[in-house]
């Protein structure tokens, strides 16, 4: 009968020869902290300040301690925060004691409750939708919150290998001593299993068949099987795994039907509205903005409605009107390339121009984001141009830039 692995026994070759997508940073405990969570200048890591892009439960610590002082709900085991509160971090809300939680995920609170929910069950967490619907910025929300720590992560790519997943060595000790536990190297889900803590998948269908499957017995067995040494490591309580996929992917990797029903599936929309998406891309370039040094650009909503309005259009075939059909590029137009275009833009106008977003900065990106195919998207896009933007009133001078760059 297989012997259960101590969870410390695999910690000493944690930062010796690990799998390429193997998380290694040395954490301090969050018992530690009174809140349960440490920000990362207390644990002698990277402080926001100089990491680009600091982890979530760095970049929100504060709210997270703010969240974990006042919830006084029930949590499930090993979890830092109770359900409601989980859901209020990633929607936002007011604290009784005033503190402000900022919104994470724009969208229908329910889908947000329902993924939060199947978290605190034994079901793992499918979180799909097209790409740029937010599915990493909620998955690493979503660990961070529940777990305190959102690197426990396996980005899936096509030469995704099963070690990443399951367990690698160090093949310096493998060679000298053989099979033990001080050469095992765990991976993110190894290690999660062991702690008790959230795990991610990143791309699940672009990791492929095979690797994928190492997930059946993970996930509905809780319990990592290691036969070269004939023990296994079993689940404690707080575990779970968030996967990520997208709908362009189908037929890339597909999930078998085994795999597939060990998650509980959350679709992920666009946004409903142009106005809805409008607050998205001005509240992630504005904390992009601030963690580039940029300059906030006054009056740059207008220009950011103007690239939501394109996009929104060329992605649903319609002008806004519903007067005029359109043809749609071959690029997905998302949320998340918004998101990009104006940031560029807003870099163009802080160091080549006057600090003012105007339409000649993000002229240039959208061209780069609707035609990807040169041959057919410079076409719709033309089409676009002429019809639609050279008619509407006040767009005259987003038209001029357009076609400037599109010449």
């Amino acid at each position: 009968m297989p012997v259960s692995v101590d969870p410390t026994s695999v910690d000493e070759s944690r930062n010796q020869s690990a799998p390429a997508n193997a998380h290694t940073d040395a954490r301090t405990d969050a018992s530690d902290s009174t809140s349960g969570y440490t920000p990362a200048e207390q644990t002698g890591e990277q402080t926001g300040a100089e990491a680009l892009r600091p982890h979530a439960e760095d970049a929100f610590a504060a709210e997270l301690a703010a969240l974990a002082e006042q919830d006084d709900r029930p949590r499930p085991t090993r979890w830092k925060l109770s359900p409601w509160a989980v859901a209020t971090y990633l929607l936002g809300g007011a604290l009784p004691d005033g503190t402000v939680i900022t919104p994470k995920y724009v969208g229908p609170r329910r889908i947000v409750e329902v993924a939060v929910t199947t978290l605190a069950t034994d079901r793992a967490l499918l979180l799909l939708g097209v790409p740029g619907t937010a599915k990493t910025w909620v998955s690493e929300h979503l660990a961070a919150a529940v777990s305190g720590d959102s690197t426990l992560l396996v980005q899936g790519t096509a030469g995704t290998p099963e070690e990443a997943i399951r367990y690698g060595w160090n093949y310096a000790r493998l060679l000298a001593h053989g099979p033990s536990r001080d050469a095992l190297v765990p991976s993110p889900v190894m290690r999660a299993m062991a702690e008790g803590m959230t795990a991610r998948v990143e791309e699940l269908t672009r990791i492929p068949a095979d690797v994928q499957d190492t997930l059946i017995t993970i996930l509905s067995e809780k319990t990592l099987p290691i036969p070269e040494l004939g023990q296994e490591v079993q689940a404690v309580r707080g575990f779970n795994l968030i996967a990520t996929a997208n709908d362009r992917d189908r037929g890339v990797n597909d999930l078998s039907s085994a795999l597939r029903r060990r998650f509980n599936t959350v679709v992920l929309p666009l946004p409903e509205s142009a106005d809805a998406e409008v607050d998205i891309v001005s509240r992630r370039v504005d904390q992009i903005g601030r963690s580039l040094d940029l300059p906030a650009a006054p009056d740059g909503i207008d220009e950011i409605r103007r690239v939501v309005t394109v996009f929104r259009e060329l992605r649903d075939g319609m002008t806004a009107d519903g007067r005029t059909k359109l043809k749609s590029p071959s690029g997905t137009l998302s949320t998340a390339e918004a998101i990009s275009v104006v940031t560029n833009g807003l870099a163009l106008a802080a160091h080549f121009g006057d600090g003012v977003l105007r339409a000649s900065d993000v002229a240039a990106g959208i061209l780069g984001a609707v035609v990807r195919d040169p041959a057919a998207d410079r076409v719709i896009w033309q089409e676009y141009l002429e019809a639609v933007v050279r008619e509407r009133d006040g767009w005259s001078d987003f038209y001029r830039a357009c076609r400037e760059v599109s010449a």
